[in-house]
């Protein structure tokens, strides 16, 4: 995404670009690198961002308003470019209201952001999640295993659905649906008691239990007010082999999904994404988002997305349901 900006701003409109480091750290720090199309040479294949992030926020410190409009000054920027999941874009938005201009551009493995069809980050992870429940099969089928494998899903489980109707799951738990453990106890039970089977079940780390249906794992609270989230895979396989009797072992995928090579088609959303918000910042067109619906790039009002999070639609869920156990 940085490369295409910086190509499509040098090259095509003769804007200059500079990069802060860490996110809005780098803002506030008056930490930043030129960007020069010399400089992105390469990074295309590569994982992550070369500039790195934080969780922080200008509105988390002290004046921190005004050292962002110090920095804008100083450097004499036009606006920014914000490249993140919901709670950056809705920061961008509301950057914009206090007169910082910014763009913002949908970036988050979780696939959350409402306004368009998907972020970049998401096939990669997606990828990486089925990939594994494929070789996860074979210890299953080998031992007549129960086999938990926990994904990334903060509020949504774009990808462990996905995941798991790509991979053949026998139950996929997201936070959209809360589950009934001891109904899914019985459907394993009665799976295996019917032959030899391997089960693979799929856990969201943001999936929710019916409420008293079983007490489900504490988590912590970070600094910055967020959930600790990991740990229900394991929670949720120690339960079925106690309900079931059958040996149940757990998966958590975590941070791998995050890193590595990004897929095809990410690369060149990403470059879409790009380009897109590079002109969006030459025509001054502040306080939009760009977007990726029904293979187009378009743009829509930050302020039309803000405080909103795309689920997993009930279709989906219903396509998934029919292969459940």
């Amino acid at each position: 995404m940085i490369r295409a900006v910086v190509r499509r701003a040098e090259h095509h409109h003769g804007d200059q670009v500079v990069g802060f480091r860490d996110g809005w750290q780098g803002v506030l720090d008056d930490d930043f690198e030129p960007l020069t199309i010399e400089r992105c040479r390469g990074i295309l294949p590569r994982g992550g961002s070369i500039l790195g992030m934080s969780r922080l926020t200008p509105y988390q410190v002290d004046g921190g308003l005004e050292r962002v409009k110090a920095t804008m000054a100083r450097l004499v920027l036009d606006g920014m470019i914000v490249v993140g999941g919901n709670g950056s874009l809705a920061i961008a938005h509301r950057l914009n209201e206090d007169g910082i201009p910014c763009v913002g551009v949908p970036k988050t493995i979780d696939n959350d952001v409402a306004g368009t069809d998907l972020t970049f980050g998401f096939d990669t992870a997606l990828h990486v999640a089925t990939e594994a429940i494929d070789r996860l099969h074979t210890t299953a089928e080998a031992h007549d295993r129960i086999l938990v494998v926990e994904v990334m899903g903060r509020d949504v489980g774009h990808i462990a659905l996905r995941a798991g109707i790509a991979g053949g799951a026998a139950m996929t738990l997201i936070p959209e649906v809360p589950f009934d453990l001891g109904a899914i106890c019985a459907a394993l039970k009665r799976r295996h008691d019917s032959g030899p089977y391997a089960s693979i079940v799929v856990v969201a780390e943001g999936a929710n239990a019916v409420p008293g249906t079983w007490e489900m794992p504490t988590y912590e609270v970070d600094r910055f007010g967020h959930r600790r989230l990991g740990g229900i895979g394991a929670a949720v396989a120690t339960e079925i082999e106690a309900r079931t009797g059958i040996e149940t072992r757990v998966t958590v995928l975590g941070y791998v999904q995050r890193g590595g090579t990004p897929t095809a088609f990410d690369r060149v959303l990403a470059t879409r994404f790009g380009i897109a918000a590079a002109d969006l910042a030459h025509e001054a067109a502040w306080d939009q988002m760009v977007t990726y619906r029904s293979d187009s790039i378009g743009r829509i009002p930050l302020g039309d997305i803000a405080g909103e999070i795309k689920t997993v639609s009930p279709e989906l869920i219903e396509v998934a349901e029919q292969f459940f156990a």
